[in-house]
């Protein structure tokens, strides 16, 4: 048996199916996505689904789905299964379903009438194509399969309906056709290795329906096109059929299929499928080197890059392609700090957190590559530049104190990673001095000081020195309540937030550490009783009363409880390293712990990958983008660190 399988009795209940969804990604940034019986419940999902650089640069569906018909010995077989106006599914393919099975490459086992067939598709690393291969198992005397693509050719964000403005005209390239529907799309080629048959007769599909993003409070329904039916007959048991945004040769479809699975890592194993998510967020498009924050909705955070980055590179033992990383990302630099979303004319630089994320993503890096003695000189100039931003002051109102803290914010802006605002307000919006925020400010004034001194920067050392060395005693003054026993989340002049939050966590996790041993112990002890839970750490305790534990609802109501008692997996890194800092080899079986409990993640929601946010109520039910990079990136870390201590 595949460690992820499953049999014809789940795959044909519908309510069970549709609930587990797949991804698969290129190295380009496109990516195919659905259910786990073919049924698209998100407007996100799709057949193909690729950035458009002439356009947006952003992705966008190309092709939502692709009807198929196979026809054995005359007999017809309908496998597609769609979700129409009020609930009604038809036609009901998956019917048909066997077995569905992720090895090397997500495969379909069918089996209609007395003949047994697979489907497998497979997203090509290097390309804009998706390759689909189906194999009839049984000997027949005849047999062809009817493709009928539905076509979007719009932002992943939107929807489309039917409009006069689509270009119904295709062209023939060589054993398939091309369409562009619009100005500026990528045009699409659908190409067999064998020779297909064509029959253009454009007709509209109304109403389609997409059910989470109903349950979202979104708009849920679309219609789409069919262009024309393409042919084939199945000549040796097997044929081909490539989806790309470039034409290909025939004769190549088949060898480029086998030599892409070659290149696959089996999902074997709960570490190997997340060694295989980790690749998917990585992605090189027009020279650059990116992180995708999660799939299928979010696109590059500069904050998001950071977290994840680590575990993502380091834990994998990619240096080479942590650092490429950085460097592109620091290219984007202004003002001291990073695009939070967007790039160039597009970037909003609205995040006080992601040039800390990067010193400390820096400090990873030099430590994995033991290059603390000459990292100053290729990063000197840039951490400078963050450091004395922060410190003269910089966009957003972020600035220093006179007393060294780090003070950001107003009424209109969100400037941490609890960055929800609902009507133009912050859910969470933390204005002043926050923990964390600081408690990564003296991490980096640290690690300067530490890489500078061998670099023999004596005019920088002697500018920073003095703030370093008399910081812990403010921190713990601003911060800290003895009789609570845990850190403020936040302060603003006299007004001290002591909502119990898992911000205070990242503080115990650094190396150059504000607060002492005992406190760190104390808030770790606060987060394991209020916070933790199997799938990561609460953002609110339940003894809140503002803490909401169920995350649903339309998009205001989702917001109001993002950060108000939601669980984030990536949280588990900081807690993980706090943890390990100050309990050793005592905190192995607790890491051990929450590290397999998501061995049983693999099967549920994002298969073979792993969430962005859980309920904060058992039972902790998945939500947010079925793959999030720092949700993986963090379980990676943490295996490392237990592998680590095992060598050790």
């Amino acid at each position: 048996m595949s460690y992820i399988e499953f049999d014809k009795e789940k795959l044909v209940n519908i309510n069970f199916s549709k609930g587990k969804e797949i991804l698969r990604c290129s190295r380009t940034g496109a990516y195919a996505s659905t259910t786990l019986l073919g049924l698209n419940t998100r407007k996100y999902h799709g057949v193909l689904v690729t950035p458009q650089d002439h356009i947006d640069g952003e992705r966008h569906v190309l092709v939502s789905y692709l009807n198929e018909t196979i026809i054995i010995d005359n007999m017809e077989f309908h496998l597609g299964v769609h979700q129409y106006k009020g609930g009604v599914i038809a036609p009901k393919g998956n019917k048909y379903l066997q077995k569905f099975t992720i090895d090397s490459i997500p495969t379909y086992y069918f089996r209609v009438g007395k003949f047994n067939f697979t489907k497998q598709y497979l997203m090509c690393n290097e390309e804009d194509r998706l390759i689909v291969k189906y194999t009839i198992l049984d000997d027949y005397e005849s047999a062809q399969i009817l493709f009928e693509p539905l076509l979007a050719f719009r932002n992943a964000h939107q929807l489309t309906c039917q409009n006069p403005y689509i270009n119904t005209s295709y062209k023939s390239v060589r054993n398939g056709i091309e369409y562009c529907l619009y100005d500026n799309y990528t045009p699409l080629s659908f190409q067999s290795n064998e020779h297909i048959s064509y029959l253009h007769a454009p007709v509209w599909f109304h109403n389609f329906e997409y059910e989470e993003e109903l349950k979202r409070g979104y708009d849920g329904h679309e219609d789409l096109i069919n262009l024309g039916k393409i042919s084939v007959k199945v000549a040796n048991k097997e044929i081909y059929l490539s989806i790309g945004t470039k034409p290909i040769s025939p004769g190549k479809i088949s060898t480029l299929f086998e030599e892409e699975l070659t290149k696959r890592t089996k999902r074997s194993s709960f570490v190997n499928c997340l060694q295989n998510a980790a690749e998917q967020f990585i992605i090189k498009r027009n020279g650059k080197t990116q992180i995708i924050a999660g799939y299928p909705w979010f696109g590059r955070w500069g904050r998001d890059t950071f977290i994840a980055l680590p575990g993502l590179t380091l834990a994998l033992n990619k240096p080479k392609l942590c650092k490429e990383v950085m460097d592109n990302m620091l290219a984007e630099m202004q003002n001291g700090l990073f695009p939070n979303i967007g790039e160039g004319e597009q970037a909003a630089y609205n995040s006080v957190d992601a040039p800390l994320w990067f010193i400390r993503t820096l400090q990873k890096y030099a430590i994995f590559t033991k290059s603390q003695k000459k990292i100053w000189k290729e990063y000197g100039d840039a951490v400078k530049k963050i450091l004395y931003a922060y410190r003269n002051g910089s966009l957003f109102n972020i600035k220093m104190l006179d007393n060294g803290l780090i003070y950001a914010g107003d009424d209109k802006h969100a400037l941490t990673w609890m960055d929800a605002v609902v009507n133009d307000v912050p859910i969470t919006p933390r204005t002043g001095c926050q923990v964390e925020i600081n408690g990564l400010w003296y991490n980096a004034m640290k690690f300067a000081l530490e890489v500078a001194a061998y670099d023999n920067d004596e005019a920088f050392i002697k500018d920073w020195e003095a703030l370093a060395t008399n910081f812990p005693a403010v921190f713990k003054e601003t911060f800290w309540d003895k009789e609570r026993g845990y850190l403020a989340d936040y302060v603003n002049g006299d007004d001290k937030n002591f909502q119990v939050r898992p911000n205070m966590v990242i503080v115990a996790s650094l190396p150059y550490c504000p607060i002492s041993e005992k406190i760190r112990q104390l808030i770790l002890k606060k987060a394991r009783e209020e916070l933790l839970t199997p799938k990561g750490l609460r953002t609110l305790s339940p003894n809140d009363p503002d803490y909401k534990g169920r995350y649903f609802g339309n998009q205001a109501e989702r917001d109001a409880a993002y950060h108000q008692g939601t669980v984030w997996p990536w949280l588990l890194e900081p807690f993980a390293e706090g943890l390990m800092a100050v309990h050793q080899q005592e905190a192995l079986p607790v890491l051990e712990k929450i590290f397999y409990n998501f061995d049983t993640c693999m099967l549920d929601y994002g298969i073979s990958t792993v969430e962005e946010i859980t309920d904060g109520d058992p039972p902790y039910r998945s939500n947010g983008c079925i793959s999030q990079a720092w949700s993986v990136a963090a379980l990676l870390t943490i295996k490392r660190i237990l592998d680590g201590a095992r060598e050790g």
